[in-house]
């Protein structure tokens, strides 16, 4: 499984990067949405993109609307992992596409769940 981390903070693309190498996915990392956009361009799709919403060049609401309009662009799953708590943000983002939101700051147990939620990984039964 691939993954695309799309945060302008050098040490949240760190901390997702070790989260999801952690859960097994193959990492590929951008500093803003416009160098995420040409990494998908470049292909291949990654199966889930964790975006950040504010970033210089191009934000991820932006990157999300030009993810979503690329051929097989509905394909990956969308999470954001943003500061931005209000619900207008996680509206807009939801309603343009996002799978789920996640809020800074979280730990891998939240992550987890999260893609749970949306098929990413599978559920485990807890052990006795």
């Amino acid at each position: 499984m691939r993954a695309l981390v799309v945060d302008d903070s050098r040490a949240m693309r760190s901390i997702l990067t070790r989260t999801m190498e952690s859960l097994g996915f193959d990492v590929e990392t951008a500093g803003d949405g416009e160098q995420g956009v040409e990494i998908v361009r470049r292909g291949p799709l990654p199966d889930v993109a964790l975006i950040d919403w504010n970033m210089p060049v191009m934000d991820g609401y932006e990157f999300l609307g030009n993810l979503r309009r690329m051929p097989g662009g509905d394909a990956p799953k969308v999470v954001f992992c943003t500061t931005e708590n209000g619900m207008d943000h996680i509206s807009r983002a939801l309603h343009a596409g996002a799978n789920e939101y996640i809020m800074k700051p979280f730990d891998k147990g939240i992550v987890t769940a999260k893609f749970q939620e949306v098929g990413l990984i599978e559920l485990t039964e807890p052990t006795i």
